[in-house]
């Protein structure tokens, strides 16, 4: 019967030590005591009986577990008591019976006790026997002494040893606890930070920019609203236009839209818009091949924000004339190309919360970014995303 907390490894060698038990310590006496006298003999299996179901019952009956198991040491010790006196002797019985002293007596203290008391009863029992004869020990109380001897000192060795054990073991148990509790907060502050780093890109390459756009365009409107009104009208719906969009992206951040409505099935027509409204505000000639390649949600905004982010340095550092922006299947994946006229810069030495963005993003995808620039060569931007997300 299981136990309460048990090792299944501690079930079964206990399962094997009684088998063993039976075999090698009732099945002995039961054999010798067969040519025996008729009442020597009925006795004695009587006895051996009584002790080798005692076991199983007590293990399995309703009630207090201690009180059932002392029950059987009880009985044991009995037992080997009333062997040792029909058979002259049970030493062997003693002797293979005593690991049940130490599983199941519940303390070193009790287990010693316990099977001191099974070892003084195999004595008696061998020297009420042999009382006629004189007091003299015979060679099976010599070997139950012995034996019980060699018992206490093992028992006491392997419940040292079983100490330890568990000693290290709960030791590791702490450990390994701890352990998993400094992994989830490092996982907890790594995800905060990774979330944190998320919101970052997404608000640079999203509000930033808008705000940008709404900041240069209003400016611009100023200073043309009498000498151009027509052009300042122009530039004022667009800042609407922007302003609506930004709103719609701060949505999408907060959860409150699904991200679909930023970029929508087809990202020719999504990079073709915004290509038209960054022509419109900059007055730039803009050249575009936009074929219609199908590809997942994802793809799509990657490659919306890395031409919002490109378009973006464009017009705050670029001083071009013309941009040219090119998307292309190819057999590794999809590829998006914008260059421009302008200053240009040394590659080398940049360094950039947007470009680093566009890097991260791409990353993330399995894709790389590719920047070529020289001063007064202009810039070259190549996004490569691999074909997973391009069907």
């Amino acid at each position: 019967m299981a136990r309460p907390g048990e090792r299944p490894q501690v079930r079964a060698l206990r399962r094997w030590y009684a088998a063993a038990w039976v075999v090698f310590g009732l099945v002995p006496p039961a054999l010798a005591v067969w040519d025996q006298p008729d009442s020597t003999r009925s006795a004695t299996l009587s006895l051996l009986s009584v002790i080798g179901l005692c076991y199983p019952i007590t293990e399995t009956f309703p009630g207090n577990p201690a009180l059932r198991r002392f029950t059987f040491l009880g009985v044991l010790v009995a037992g080997i008591g009333a062997v040792a006196y029909l058979m002259d002797g049970a030493a062997s019985l003693l002797i293979v019976s005593l690991p049940h002293f130490w599983i199941l007596a519940g303390s070193p203290r009790r287990a010693v006790v316990l099977s001191g008391a099974a070892a003084a009863a195999a004595v008696a029992g061998d020297a009420v026997r042999s009382a006629p004869d004189g007091a003299e020990l015979s060679g099976n109380s010599v070997a139950a002494l012995i034996g019980y001897a060699a018992g206490v000192l093992f028992g006491l060795w392997m419940h040292r040893v079983v100490g330890q054990h568990d000693a290290r073991a709960r030791l590791l148990a702490a450990d390994l606890e701890d352990a998993e509790r400094r992994l989830a907060e490092a996982q907890r502050r790594q995800g905060a930070a990774d979330e944190r780093e998320r919101l970052a890109r997404e608000i640079h390459d999203t509000l930033a920019q808008g705000f940008a756009s709404i900041v240069v365009l209003a400016e611009a409107a100023r200073t043309g609203l009498r000498a151009d009104p027509d052009r300042s009208d122009q530039q004022l719906a667009s800042i609407e236009q922007t302003a609506r969009e930004n709103l719609a992206e701060a949505r999408v951040l907060v959860g409150s839209a699904s991200a679909g409505s930023v970029a929508p099935a087809s990202v020719a027509r999504t990079l073709r818009r915004t290509l038209d409204r960054f022509a419109e505000d900059t007055g730039l000639t803009v050249t575009a091949d936009l074929p219609d390649v199908d590809c997942d949600q994802t793809t799509r905004i990657a490659l919306l924000r890395c031409t919002q982010e490109s378009l973006a340095n464009i017009r705050k550092h670029a001083a071009a004339s013309t941009v040219g922006v090119v998307l292309e299947r190819r057999p590794h994946g999809v590829e998006l190309e914008i260059t421009d006229d302008g200053r240009g810069f040394t590659v080398a030495g940049s360094r950039g919360f947007g470009l680093d963005g566009m890097r991260r993003r791409l990353a993330e995808l399995g894709g790389e970014l590719t920047v070529t620039s020289s001063p007064g060569e202009g810039t070259r931007i190549l996004a490569m995303i691999p074909r997973e997300g391009v069907t």
